[in-house]
């Protein structure tokens, strides 16, 4: 008669990795949802689902209900990303954010392209538009100008705008791809160190909800709102995420990431 050998579980070099997978999610868990949030200056632990939210940028409650220990913590901003936002409209609407747009020709371009420092807004995603005005309306997002245009649009005001910005083409830029040459940062972030990569939210590779397309983007214009997360001068972020990336970056390393996505505008006019 044949004799069962023993169990795989007898095996030691099985029982050992499987101890150590379990050791090792253990050790990551704690360290992506405990002690890399613990550092930030602005961390409150509200609990492990707070943490996931936090991480995904999405809100962890729902209904007007906020966690405890959330009351003193400013409201980053009161827009919430909802995919009906990228939804595109009539030409009606476009027709007619196209009219209101002669207002913000003087910064951004007669067709959506600035010459200054200002954004470009040609073929923005309409979210984005219809999030940075609804903040600056809210004074979420501070600008002297951009807050006095601002409050006395309406939801079609905004809407009809971020419709005629989305419907320009994006002239001069070329998505970026893993086909070049990418800095660090873009390319795959530094985890040690909490920085996500550029690439996995803002666009060419992927695009998450609500965050800009900023291939091509004036330099300055790059560097400076990178500083003002990082300095916490601009705090319209969800769940504060460009705050938790750039908090960790040098000045070296702003510099490099806005003078390759400013670059991109040179590369779509090839």
């Amino acid at each position: 008669m044949h004799e069962a050998g023993p169990s795989s579980w007898r095996n030691p070099w099985i029982r050992w990795s499987v101890v150590s997978l379990v050791t090792l999610t253990v050790l990551s868990v704690l360290v992506g949802f405990v002690w890399l949030p613990s550092v930030h200056g602005d961390f409150t632990a509200q609990g492990l689902w707070a943490s996931i939210c936090r991480a995904a940028g999405v809100p962890s409650t729902w209904g007007g209900t906020s966690p405890a220990g959330a009351a003193n913590v400013p409201q980053a901003t009161n827009v919430v990303l909802e995919r009906s936002m990228v939804r595109a409209a009539g030409s009606t609407a476009v027709g007619r954010g196209a009219t209101l747009a002669l207002n913000c020709t003087m910064c951004h371009g007669a067709q959506g392209m600035s010459g200054s420092s200002a954004p470009n807004l040609a073929g923005q995603y309409p979210e984005v538009v219809i999030k940075q005005l609804e903040d600056y309306k809210a004074g979420k997002r501070a600008s002297p100008i951009m807050e006095a245009l601002a409050k006395n649009l309406s939801e079609r005001d905004i809407a009809d705008l971020a419709a005629y910005y989305a419907y320009l083409p994006k002239a001069r830029t070329a998505p970026t791809t893993y086909d070049e040459s990418l800095p660090a940062l873009v390319r795959v972030g530094a985890p040690l160190r909490n920085i996500a990569p550029c690439i996995s939210c803002h666009g060419g590779v992927d695009q998450k909800l609500g965050a800009p397309w900023i291939e091509g983007m004036p330099k300055d214009y790059l560097v400076a709102q990178l500083l003002a997360f990082r300095k916490g001068e601009r705090r319209n972020d969800s769940q504060a995420q460009m705050r938790n990336v750039v908090r960790a970056m040098t000045d070296a390393e702003i510099d490099e990431v806005s003078a390759f996505y400013a670059r991109k505008a040179s590369a779509g006019e090839r």
